[in-house]
């Protein structure tokens, strides 16, 4: 089963090296949150960092008063061969091998110096350090900055809550091990890793007592009572340990003699004599170690299923984001054009109903063309008085002896003048959806979306088509409004003579008795030409939308983008490669998801090779 940690240490390698690392609140640290690990809490001075060095079998941790842990520090040990060299790697350094622990420890500093500076603040962002030795058992251990209970000078007002928060963020997580560091020669009730563990491992099945500076109790006093459970119990054995002294540390004693000094203490020790099997530091990383490869398995399955559903979800993201484009320009040209392909028959689905959109196009036709030739001018323009002096002016110095046939072609064609306005309204307001489409429609093109160039190109080149196409149906609507001007129809006006020299309930005989100059002579000519102008709005009102749609709507449907694509089959790769130039940050999405993606794949296929080994 060890080979178990070694795969968890390998996994937790992969997510730091890709920056997914739990302890904060990046977006993709679940992996790590559900991989098992042991976070080493206790106040300041509890001998933590003596503790994790013991473990070690090196010295290596930085040193001194206050608050020295600054940030949290996750320790990967990797156990190697007999005889093999032991160093360390960073995670922020990768590739360099420490093998001078004193360089390691300075490292340490420095790093920490870099977030926070040369202050006494705290980060919550994590240093990661490997480190390789045939004297160490497979162990992920995460030191965390000592519990306080008050600011010091240089400190802001809030260290102490914001070291405990830190703090709960790792032991908090229900795949966490807490290893909670309490000096021997303080009253184990007083304890602050204690009293954390309690609130959030309240069963103590997570919890492993530590239990420090046995030496260094006041003579005739020892700590059976909290080593053997009846002070405090835990479901797991409390350990003790005895680390060097400062004259040790002083005189640079090595770890390994220390080690040996310290079972010597327990073996020769009147009250732990008893407890020696199950004291010191090497117990404790066996006991550790034992217990992570029992914790590992059993969360086994909810890792694979995690690592499953995040497959999953990676594959759906990578699908979503688009696959990488190739490097040839025959490929690219193709890609281009498929591109094309999806916005064009987004396009077509809002003209044709299958998206919302082409309806605003029946909207003109049915509701502004109508209102618009019902707003035009024709009770002024054919009133009384303009119809007097268009007449006038049409008979010039003689007047007209029967019917002003002058003065009704001038009367019309002034009328019908005052469509041309509608007309080429709706030309515009026509032009205007299609636009709104055609943005509506890149916006909706999810294949688009990674590529911000060909989408302004492709905007660009329909709305350069869409000109030509109002341009065009601006030339056919006002053709209609002239044609409609140019041949009146004749039906209409053989009966006009007739009807307008009949006087009301008389006979036409008495047409000479009309009055051709009085007021109700031109009222009946306005009356007239009304009913003709009403003629041609109805049949305006039916042959406008006709051509608005043959001339803008269809050839928007058949031929937006062909001008584009005959241009873009002429440019080489150097261009094409411009119009699939991605969003930078979507492109970063995408390497960012594909190496997670081939982390967790390689996660679960680790998992499944070891998992039930035994």
């Amino acid at each position: 089963m060890e080979s178990l940690i070694g795969l968890v240490n390998r996994i937790q390698r992969a997510c730091t090296a890709l920056g997914d690392y739990g302890g904060g609140d990046n977006a993709f640290s679940s992996l790590w949150d559900a991989l098992p690990s042991v976070a080493v809490v206790g106040g300041q001075s509890s001998g933590k960092s003596s503790v994790l060095e013991s473990i070690v079998g090196r010295d290596f941790l930085p040193r001194g008063s206050g608050i020295v842990t600054r940030r949290p520090l996750v320790l990967q040990l990797h156990k190697t061969d007999d005889g093999q060299q032991e160093y360390a790697e960073f995670g922020h350094m990768p590739r360099r091998r420490f093998t001078d622990f004193g360089t390691v420890r300075n490292e340490i500093a420095d790093e920490t110096d870099r977030i926070t500076g040369k202050t006494k603040q705290i980060s919550p962002v994590p240093i990661h350090l490997s480190i390789y030795s045939p004297n160490v058992v497979n162990l992920t251990l995460i030191d965390l900055p000592g519990l306080t209970k008050v600011a010091v000078e240089g400190q802001s007002e809030t260290i102490v809550e914001d070291i405990e928060n830190m703090v709960r963020t790792y032991v908090g997580k229900p795949n966490c091990i807490i290893l909670a560091v309490s000096p021997a020669n303080q009253d184990i009730a007083t304890s602050d890793a204690i009293k954390l563990a309690r609130e959030v491992d309240p069963t103590g099945e997570r919890t492993f007592g530590v239990l420090t500076k046995l030496d260094l109790m006041d003579k005739g006093t020892n700590a059976l009572d909290v080593l053997e459970g009846r002070a405090y119990r835990l479901q797991h054995p409390w350990v003790g340990i005895v680390n060097r002294s400062q004259a040790d540390i002083n005189k640079n004693v090595d770890m390994i003699y220390a080690r040996r000094k310290e079972r010597e203490y327990f073996a020769t020790s009147p009250e732990y004599g008893h407890l020696a099997s199950k004291m010191g530091s090497e117990y404790l990383a066996k006991l550790l170690s034992k217990h992570l490869e029992q914790f590992i398995k059993a969360r086994i399955p909810s890792i694979t299923s995690l690592i499953n559903k995040s497959i999953d979800e990676l594959e759906s993201e990578l699908d979503h984001l688009g696959r990488p484009i190739a490097v040839d320009a025959g490929a690219q040209l193709y890609t281009i054009l498929e591109l094309c392909r999806a916005f064009d028959k987004i396009f077509k689905e809002h003209l044709d109903g299958g998206r919302p959109g082409g309806d605003r196009i029946y909207g003109v036709f049915d509701n502004q063309l109508p209102a618009a030739l019902r707003k035009l001018p024709f009770d002024r323009y054919l009133s009384v008085q303009n119809v007097r002096k268009v007449v006038s002016e049409a008979d010039g110095y003689q007047p007209h002896l029967i019917a002003p046939e002058q003065g009704y072609r001038r009367l019309i064609e002034g009328a019908l003048n005052y469509f041309r306005g509608p007309a080429e309204a709706s030309v515009d307001a026509v032009h205007f959806v299609l636009k709104e489409l055609v943005r509506k429609s890149i916006g909706e093109c999810q294949e688009l979306k990674r590529f911000p160039s060909l989408q302004s190109t492709i905007a660009a080149a329909s709305n350069e088509a869409l000109e030509k196409f109002r341009d065009e149906g601006r030339k056919t609507v006002v053709r209609l409004v002239d044609m409609e001007s140019s041949y009146l129809t004749v039906d209409f006006f053989r009966k006009l003579p007739q009807e307008m020299e009949t006087p009301k309930g008389g006979k036409p005989e008495a047409a000479a008795a009309v009055d051709r100059y009085g007021e109700a002579h031109f009222r009946r000519i306005g009356s007239n030409v009304s009913s003709y102008v009403n003629m041609v709005s109805d049949t305006l009102r039916n042959t406008l939308p006709k051509a608005v749609v043959y001339c803008q709507v269809k050839e928007a449907k058949q031929s937006l983008l062909n001008y584009f694509y005959t241009q873009i089959g002429k440019k080489e790769g150097k261009a094409l490669s411009e119009l699939l130039d991605e969003d930078p940050a979507l492109m970063e999405r995408r390497m960012q998801c594909a190496k997670r993606l081939e982390l967790y794949k390689k996660a679960r296929d680790e998992i499944d090779s070891v998992a039930w080994v035994r």
